[in-house]
């Protein structure tokens, strides 16, 4: 009986590496084996990061989520150095090899201290506001203008309960919520504050179990955000901060995997797929990263709570602002929140929708993420 061979022929490419620590990216075939080698550098020392291995069929187009079929650094704690390996096994995600420009993309991200996983941005240059495919344009999100924005990291997730209870436990802070009486409350007609609400409760007010500590955080506002940010610098050196306007929306459009033209919501043109909203809810929150991610690996971008960002509010959309990582107008009375949450409809959760409040407002569906510059 002959031995059959197996021979896999690939025309392999490498565009542009999505991390500036990741570099020397170079594949070679080992039998079924697709191994990937690189070189990590450029952390701060004591970072450690975590690998992924994406595949591209189209040239690096487009980048679907991470391979699962893989071994060597892929899934441990990897410190900066030269000659790490991924190895692939082709034969598990053959589908994988539909195409013929093969693109191989290593990424990193970071955890740091207090659990905050962030993933890489590649900057660009995207058009900002509701555009042509979204017809159901608020005024305040035209009209659309090119933005153009430097490398950052973004939270994989929202801040969850768990990691704001490591702020209070070390801080002992007292939120807005906590020094004005409570939190907001939607009666039907208005919103009612409700006293000896706060971080640790859930939407109906009620304390949360330590079960469900893995949802985010609300009941925050935009100045508790701020103090949570100015505690995780102390604590580990860095500058985290809330993400402007501009750096929330290209991440939500995906950042330069789209080429700025992105879904209606944060990974899909189907919301079911990738929001907790107020058609799918049952009026809670939800464990963050249940739903299915967009292409840079961020969950919860649509959905489950509004985020606060760190500009003022402008209606007039960066009109007089920078092109060039724009940070909003310099002063003002709302500070802005994107994403919509578990409590609006599909409309408020579109990527280009855009709202606001008091930077001192805490309610039943406010909570925030974080960006770090590289």
């Amino acid at each position: 009986m002959k031995k059959q061979i197996l021979l896999l022929v690939f025309l392999v490419a490498f565009g542009s590496v999505n991390s500036q620590q990741i570099q020397n990216v170079q594949a070679t075939q080992d039998g079924k084996n697709i191994i990937v080698s690189y070189d990590l550098s450029g952390a701060s020392s004591g970072d450690a990061f975590e690998v992924e291995l994406y595949c591209s069929t189209d040239g690096g187009a487009t980048f679907g989520n991470a391979l699962k079929s893989v071994s060597g650094d892929a899934g441990k704690e990897i410190k900066p150095g030269t000659m790490h390996r991924i190895s692939w096994d082709v034969l598990a995600d053959r589908e994988k090899l539909s195409g013929n420009r093969i693109v191989f993309e290593v990424r990193a991200r970071t955890t740091d201290q207090a659990g905050i996983e962030m993933m890489f941005v590649k900057g660009g240059t995207f058009t900002m506001g509701c555009t042509s495919e979204q017809s159901d344009c608020d005024g305040n999100e035209k009209p659309t203008h090119q933005v153009t924005l430097s490398d950052f990291y973004i939270g994989k997730y929202e801040v969850t309960v768990a990691q704001f209870k490591n702020f209070i436990d070390e801080t002992s802070y007292s939120t807005d919520a906590d020094k004005d009486g409570g939190s907001y409350f939607w009666t039907g007609s208005g919103w009612t504050k409700k006293s000896g609400v706060n971080w640790k409760s859930d939407a109906t007010g009620t304390t949360r179990p330590q079960s469900e500590y893995n949802h985010p955080v609300i009941h925050v506002s935009w100045n508790d955000a701020i103090e949570y940010c100015k505690w995780l610098n102390r604590k580990t050196g860095k500058n985290y901060r809330l993400p402007t306007e501009a750096e929330w929306e290209y991440a939500a459009r995906d950042g330069v995997q789209t080429n700025g033209h992105s879904s209606l919501y944060a990974g899909s043109n189907n919301i079911d797929e990738v929001a907790w909203y107020d058609g799918n809810s049952g009026s809670k929150t939800h464990p963050v990263g249940k739903k299915k991610p967009n292409e840079l690996g961020l969950y919860d971008m649509t959905g489950n709570v509004w985020e606060w960002c760190s500009d003022w509010y402008g209606s007039d959309y960066y009109k007089n602002s920078s092109r060039n990582n724009p940070q909003g107008p310099s002063s003002g009375s709302y500070r802005v929140l994107r994403g919509g949450s578990w409590y609006g409809n599909a409309r408020r959760c579109r990527v280009a929708n855009r709202y606001n409040h008091h930077p001192d407002i805490r309610n039943i569906n406010y909570g925030f993420r974080l960006v770090l510059a590289p």
